[in-house]
């Protein structure tokens, strides 16, 4: 099936069966391997990506159900060599350790502060809870998202 999906601002045209997940289809069909898979059963939150500005964890969701929105991964945030606020506040703030979870949490982070759902450290950990960390890097996480949000009012 052809299918045509606008990722960070490009339209990418492709064949692909319709059982190809949007993660399968960014990742080996697009070359945009900042979007993780970690589970690959919507578990710990690797694959997360925007979708209309909304977070969806991507191996969740076929290629093709995504025609005509605007799809965000980690490689859209950055203005050329200015990062997101998300982005340098984990760096600051040192939010990450091994990063294999780190794009999928920036990309919840994003979402998070977005939605209004930053008000305090026990808001920020709740509705970031669906991003797991196996390093335990979340106070740092907490306190990233804590900073791009007072940053980004």
């Amino acid at each position: 099936m052809r299918t045509a999906l606008h990722v960070n601002g490009v339209v990418r045209e492709q064949e692909m069966e319709p059982r190809v997940t949007l993660l399968d289809a960014l990742r080996e069909r697009f070359g945009l391997t900042g979007t993780k898979k970690g589970c690959d059963r919507g578990e710990c939150g690797a694959c997360t990506v925007l979708v209309d500005g909304r977070r969806i964890k991507s191996c969740l969701t076929l290629a093709v159900m995504q025609q005509g929105r605007e799809i965000t991964t980690i490689e859209g945030l950055a203005r050329g060599d200015r990062l997101h606020p998300v982005q340098a506040a984990f760096i600051e703030n040192d939010g990450l350790q091994c990063g294999f979870c780190t794009p999928g949490q920036v990309m919840s982070a994003v979402a998070c502060i977005d939605e209004d759902h930053a008000g305090s450290d026990d808001e920020i950990r709740e509705w970031m809870s669906g991003n797991l960390c196996r390093c335990s890097c979340y106070p740092n996480i907490v306190a990233s998202v804590r900073q791009a949000a007072e940053e980004m009012r």
